[in-house]
């Protein structure tokens, strides 16, 4: 159950259509499937989802408030429609991946301009040079270990809700985990804004 973009900006710079498209994307769009398929899964009792997230679902980074908006509303909404449907024999599993070499920042992403003179202006240019040079294809998943991990949430019969696919997203996750919400922001700021 995957479908997904980025909307890159400052909130305050999003209209209320974007933020609208936003979540009915990401957000509606999943629900719109689930919901789809749930009569079939109810009469069988048995199916499972297997729903795409993101590690920005369990962790941010600036300039995508809207987009860790949908990608945390996708992990509540899953985590909590496991209550409904595991006694009716149907399984809910999330998948969270980091960045993965796929077009994802490219057609998968839409880029809210900010005027020149903006009080965000600075705070925009120096994340945007920060997070170009944090991209580096080298680093990234392929697309083919993340494909082997969703394949994993949908066959290996697990209680196991959560699959986080990649290095870079098991390593923030991580580090969120073991050192708290504030450290995890802090480390995020500094790499980010200096």
């Amino acid at each position: 159950n995957n479908a997904g973009y980025a909307l890159s900006c400052v909130f305050e710079s999003a209209t209320s259509e974007q933020i609208q498209r936003q979540f009915d994307t990401n957000v509606f769009g999943l629900m719109h499937v689930t919901r789809a398929f749930l009569p079939h899964f109810r009469a069988r009792r048995s199916g499972r989802f297997v729903n795409i997230s993101s590690i920005g679902g369990l962790t941010t980074t600036p300039l995508a408030s809207l987009y860790h908006a949908s990608k945390w509303a996708v992990e509540g909404f899953s985590e909590a429609l496991r209550y409904e449907l595991n006694p009716l024999g149907i399984e809910v599993k999330l998948v969270e991946p980091g960045r993965t070499q796929t077009d994802f920042f490219g057609r998968s992403q839409e880029r809210v301009p900010v005027a020149p003179d903006s009080d965000y202006s600075p705070t925009i240019e120096r994340i945007r040079a920060a997070l170009s040079q944090a991209w580096d294809p080298a680093k990234l998943s392929s697309a083919e270990t993340i494909a082997e991990i969703i394949y994993q949430a949908a066959t290996d019969g697990s209680p196991r809700i959560r699959y986080v696919a990649g290095a870079d997203a098991v390593e923030r996750y991580q580090h969120r985990l073991q050192h708290g919400d504030e450290a995890s922001y802090e480390r995020m700021r500094q790499q980010l804004l200096g």
